[in-house]
């Protein structure tokens, strides 16, 4: 998954401003401890933050965008 198109899909879910606070403060579990900006900035794929994403948020990601 390239990286513009995860950023679609977490901002589709979220709204653009929640997405991005989500992104910058919540620590998931799925992702070491780390927030989705941590994740990516330290080259973890995409695809993997996604179904951490998924994975923490059931109920807000819709089944067409996991």
């Amino acid at each position: 998954m390239r990286l513009t198109d995860f950023w679609a899909r977490l901002e589709e879910a979220f709204g653009p401003g929640y997405a991005a606070s989500i992104a910058h403060d919540q620590v998931l579990a799925q992702l070491g401890g780390r927030t989705i900006e941590q994740a990516l900035a330290e080259g973890e794929e995409t695809h993997v933050v996604w179904r951490a994403v998924c994975a923490a948020y059931p109920d807000r990601v819709p089944a067409r965008l996991r």
